[in-house]
């Protein structure tokens, strides 16, 4: 399988823990027997700006967005990395959504709803955060797990959709560092295992 994995984090220094799933995740896929193609968006300087020009064509004229699209049309699965920031993925992340879920590209209105060439695949969406579980639900209603679990890779018919977030990433220490990156290796496993 050709898995696309997408890291959004702003440390562009590599030594954040979001960066150490992602290592994590890559090495698994790896072991695993798949194919992987891994963006970290913020160290390749992805362009989050979707212009009005950009909008309106019938099809992107830039190339590295144009590479995004089929990169994520031509995947068999998903796994999206990214911190907690406001309740929503950071800025070049949500760029790269608006620029890369593109309508007419990943998904179509059509007589009979909407149509998606990722419907049937599986996502793994794997989120940090300061914010202890409890208040997370409790006070905002885990917006990240609405966005991605519904607006998202559900709107495209990708049914087979887990997400864990690690917190409080403050409050955390190198044991709890230590379990999280085996709960993703397992995660890796369970969503796309070996061939």
């Amino acid at each position: 399988m050709k898995i696309l994995v997408v890291l959004g984090h702003q440390n562009t220094a590599q030594d954040s823990f979001c960066h150490g799933i992602a290592r994590a995740v890559v090495e698994r896929l790896g072991q695993n027997g798949h194919q992987t193609v891994f963006h970290d968006l913020y160290v390749e300087r992805f362009d989050p700006v979707l212009t009005e020009e950009e909008l309106k064509a019938a099809s992107p004229a830039d190339p590295t967005v144009r590479c995004h699209i089929d990169e994520l049309v031509g995947a068999d699965g998903y796994v999206i990395i990214h911190p907690n920031w406001w309740g929503q993925p950071p800025a070049v992340l949500k760029g790269w959504i608006d620029r890369v879920f593109r309508q007419g590209a990943v998904y179509r209105f059509g007589p009979e709803g909407v149509s998606s060439p990722l419907a049937g695949r599986a996502a793994l969406v794997l989120t940090t955060s300061n914010t202890p579980r409890d208040a997370e639900i409790e006070l905002y209603g885990d917006p990240l797990e609405n966005l991605w679990k519904n607006c998202i890779f559900g709107l495209c018919g990708v049914t087979n959709f887990v997400r864990r977030n690690f917190e409080s990433m403050i409050m955390s220490t190198p044991d709890h560092r230590e379990k999280w990156l085996a709960d993703t290796r397992d995660l890796v496993d369970r969503q796309f295992p070996a061939r």
